[in-house]
């Protein structure tokens, strides 16, 4: 169901609906760790999913036994044919010829309406399948935490999206239009022989065990070969991403060569795994190529002996040579596809890695907070990581009222930022409780919670579009003069008006045609167009140079009124107006108190401050000093400040 911008109500057409198949991978399957995961998971993952298409899949079957009719009767006809034409010339045989073709030429005509049929009920089943897949995957990427996220490389999340929901919709298609057609041309086939002769028929059932025989020898092989390039193929794909982020990194440092020999070599693992496969998928599609005409050969020289012999006639050799290599040719095409099944439940198995996470935040039966006023109390808070050994936060408590202003300072590592991580729920607190407006956080629906506060980090989050979406960014209806208002108070002017086209100007991937400063501010604006109640800036003017800092501080300043404010400082002295700031030491609250009262009790926070302005006293005279390097050497200074 959509929503049009007056809020009336409209409603999407079933079939353009993607569905939900977040149950097709339930814990019900075994547990990776488990004996028999690959089967379980993938039994289930089948069971489920035709159990929902069942309707569809009965229909598609129906529709391809109708279209497929020329395969079984054309042979009958063909050998009929033949006979007849070994007869006497009669009425009887004419009629007989004619009576045959008519039935020959309507089973073909038939084929067109019946294969158009067949195709748009088996694709668009495939379609929505593939479209549900996909989806849900995204929803569980969605719903999965910040920890989860930050535990497993972006690459390989990007190479099960892509590569493994690719291998499933190839895996549904080859069910689909190859495995179960051919299952049931060669059943129709098997019967049409037994109905003619069981002898014949028996001969004809050699061939499934024989194929049998060497899917078993080669399936173990294929499956642990597919396994560990499957595994490759997401160390590559992490290590491409990893390389894209890094690379100003690695040309500033002039690290090409060797970034380049990084990725070269998880390439080369990728390819011997893949020619492994290969290798392993060829001599698998040799011997069955080679057993196949073997006993179709075989087959050719039976039914000859059996015509000599009088036991059948001259037209039967082509029936049951036709049936023989009809089922073959079935029997042929389900062994060919196993690669690629193999591949497909792998990738199954992949994709449930994801979806059997139980890591997420869920919202169901969470309270909804009526209006969020902005108080927070922090009661006895602790927080350590999982796997963690020491508490990244010990013990902290502070009641912050609605529209206080809290500064948080500390050395890095001190517990800032993981307090900042607990007021928007991105962590849990591992002891201890955190109410929002007297609610403990883990009632709340996070996501409805969200709606009410803003993140500025500490690095900016950009996407590519213009800055006009990227500050409106989830918004579904807004005021430009809104929009225009916070890129005034953000300090955007500044530099909007060198922008080809304002608001509507493109910034490039990431923000890469902006400035770090640049880049920051748009964020902050993005920030004030929501009105939050409750604003958290982690470090957000660590990128602006001091003019642009002093402006984006003015409108902060402005803003803050009647709203809970969190920041999180790198600079000292812009946070003199706060109404408390708390100084955090190896997770603990060591001082609490306003500006003037910590600088006069000369604590931990006059000893950060006195540290702080020496830094930066320390850059200002090195930067004085480069400056007059410059004058002196402008060739050498100008290729250094390219790089920089």
């Amino acid at each position: 169901m959509l929503k049009h911008a007056d809020g009336k109500k409209k409603y999407e057409r079933s079939d353009n609906v993607i569905p939900d198949f977040e149950y097709l991978f339930d814990e019900e399957a075994p547990r990776p760790e488990r004996k028999g995961k690959k089967h379980g998971a993938v039994g289930l993952f089948y069971r489920r999913l035709l159990k929902k298409n069942a309707g569809g899949f009965i229909a598609s079957l129906l529709m391809f036994i109708l279209k497929n009719l020329p395969v079984w009767i054309m042979p009958i006809i063909t050998a009929d044919i033949i006979d007849q034409a070994t007869m006497p010339m009669s009425d009887a045989v004419i009629r007989r010829i004619v009576i045959d073709s008519v039935i020959l030429a309507v089973v073909l005509l038939q084929n067109i309406p019946t294969h158009v049929i067949y195709s748009r009920i088996t694709d668009k089943m495939l379609r929505k399948t593939g479209a549900g897949i996909r989806g849900t995957v995204i929803r569980k990427l969605q719903h999965l935490s910040i920890t989860y996220h930050k535990e497993i490389e972006t690459g390989r999340i990007q190479s099960k999206f892509l590569k493994d929901v690719e291998s499933v919709d190839a895996l549904n298609l080859n069910m689909m239009k190859i495995l179960l057609p051919n299952i049931i041309v060669a059943l129709v086939a098997i019967g049409i022989s037994l109905y003619n002769s069981l002898t014949v028929t028996l001969f004809f059932l050699l061939v499934i065990p024989v194929n049998v025989l060497l899917t078993q020898v080669f399936r173990r092989k294929m499956r642990r070969k597919n396994h560990q390039y499957r595994v490759e193929n997401e160390a590559v794909s992490a290590k491409f991403s990893s390389m894209l982020g890094m690379l100003a990194v690695t040309k500033a440092h002039g690290l090409e060569d060797e970034e380049i020999e990084q990725c070269e070599r998880t390439i080369r693992r990728l390819t011997a795994k893949g020619l492994e496969v290969d290798k392993t998928n060829s001599y698998f599609g040799s011997a069955t190529w080679v057993v196949a005409n073997i006993l179709s050969g075989a087959c050719l020289i039976a039914c000859a002996f059996l015509a000599l012999k009088g036991i059948i006639s001259p037209g039967d050799i082509v029936l049951y040579q036709s049936m023989f290599t009809t089922i073959n040719s079935s029997v042929q095409t389900v062994v060919n596809v196993l690669p690629t099944f193999t591949t497909g439940f792998e990738a199954v198995n992949s994709l449930s890695e994801i979806m059997l996470s139980k890591d997420v935040e869920s919202s169901i039966g969470k309270k909804k907070l009526p209006a969020v006023e902005g108080n927070v109390c922090f009661d006895h808070v602790s927080y350590k990581y999982p796997d963690g050994a020491s508490w990244v936060v010990e013990d902290f408590s502070l009641d912050v009222h609605k529209g206080e202003c809290i500064a948080v300072v500390g050395a890095s590592g001190s517990g800032k930022s993981t307090l900042m991580n607990l007021i928007i729920g991105f962590l849990q607190p591992t002891k201890g409780h955190l109410y929002i407006d007297g609610t403990d956080i883990t009632d709340l629906s996070l996501s409805d919670y969200r709606h009410s506060i803003s993140v500025v980090p500490q690095n900016s989050l950009l996407f590519s579009g213009t800055i006009l979406e990227n500050i409106t960014y989830g918004m579904e209806t807004f005021d430009r003069k809104d929009v225009e208002r916070v890129a005034e108070l953000a300090n955007l002017n500044e530099f909007l008006k060198d922008m080809p086209n304002g608001l509507d100007s493109f910034i490039g991937e990431q923000g890469g045609k902006l400035s770090g400063g640049q880049k920051q501010r748009i964020t902050i604006a993005r920030a004030l167009i929501r009105d939050p109640k409750i604003l958290i800036l982690d470090e957000a003017t660590s990128a602006l140079d001091n003019i642009s800092e002093y402006h984006v501080q003015k409108a902060i300043a402005s803003l803050i009124k009647d709203r809970t404010t969190f920041i999180v400082a790198h600079r000292l002295s812009t946070i003199r107006d706060a109404d408390r700031i708390v100084v955090m030491e190896a997770g603990k609250c060591v001082e609490i108190g306003s500006y003037q009262e910590l600088m006069a009790k000369k604590g931990k926070f006059f000893e950060l401050k006195n540290l702080n302005d020496m830094s930066y006293k320390q850059a200002e005279s090195a930067l004085n000093d480069e400056g007059a390097e410059t004058q002196e050497n402008p060739e050498t200074s100008a290729g250094e400040s390219s790089v920089g």
